[in-house]
């Protein structure tokens, strides 16, 4: 871990092991920051990191999975068990979360998909941040309804710097929740396997070349047929797509993030992504 081990990413100056942004500004990492989904920020001085990575101010590491049993045999030796600052508000995102998921159960593609594309319209700089109206408005516009108090408590434990803007993949993050570690795989595999060279977008054309709908429950059942799915999966991923020529990567993970919420067996998920893409 960062706090323990001087030498664990080598590749960061040594001694700047704390956060460079928010309310935490100085403060050395604790174990209490490292979870799945914590953004962590490191200065680029030094002479260790690529430049391309220097011409930024901060380096932001995402969490993808921790080792829960080491963390609690840490906390525990530690006495930090109960001494998590963020509980709080970890179990207010929690509710939220359970409320608005069970309201998307049926319309997860749709509003995920959307709200992803509406977001990154609207940032006009791209530079993966929206001001606090904004994110509103785009709430609003797919009906998912938050109290002033929620919202608050929301933007506070995002916007760090207190700067009235938050990355808007966060607050959706925070909203609605996330796939989990493994499903996010899956779909990382897939979407590898239509981008081998790493381009960072695949044409629609191969997607429709290569999506495969024989396995599905509704050709299974005769209920529709495959150039039926094929044809409704494309023009569902157009929708959601700036260009609807290609598709992202953060535009393909939206589809499947929302169809995600759907799908409560792991096993469920793993063999919609296995027969469609063959992975």
């Amino acid at each position: 871990l960062l706090f323990l081990r001087t030498n664990a990413l080598p590749f960061i100056q040594k001694g700047c092991y704390s956060h460079q942004c928010g309310r935490k500004k100085g403060m050395q990492y604790g174990i209490h920051d490292f979870y799945m989904g914590a953004n962590l920020s490191f200065t680029t001085s030094g002479d260790n990191l690529p430049e391309n990575i220097k011409q930024r101010p901060l380096l932001i590491i995402r969490i993808t999975d921790v080792d829960d049993l080491a963390k609690g045999m840490l906390l525990a030796s530690t006495l930090q068990i109960n001494q998590d600052p963020r509980k709080h508000d970890l179990d207010a995102l929690k509710t939220i979360q359970e409320t608005l998921k069970a309201k998307l159960r049926n319309r997860g593609v749709r509003t995920l998909t959307g709200l992803g594309k509406l977001c990154r319209n609207a940032d006009k700089s791209s530079d993966g941040v929206l001001q606090k109206a904004e994110i509103r408005q785009a709430l609003k516009e797919f009906h998912l309804t938050l109290s002033d108090e929620d919202f608050e408590a929301i933007w506070l434990f995002l916007d760090q710097n207190c700067d009235g803007q938050v990355d808007y993949g966060e607050f959706l993050r925070a909203v609605i929740g996330e796939m989990s570690e493994y499903r996010k795989a899956l779909v990382r595999k897939a979407y590898m396997k239509l981008d081998p060279n790493k381009t960072g977008t695949v044409p629609m054309t191969d997607i429709e070349k290569f999506y495969c709908a024989k396995g599905h429950p509704k050709v299974l059942s005769g209920e529709a047929t495959e150039e039926q799915l094929r044809t409704g999966f494309v023009e569902t991923l157009q929708g959601a797509c700036r260009d609807p020529r290609e598709v992202s990567y953060c535009e393909f993970e939206d589809y499947y993030e929302g169809l995600s919420i759907g799908i409560a067996a792991d096993e469920d998920f793993a063999n919609v992504l296995k027969n469609s893409w063959g992975i």
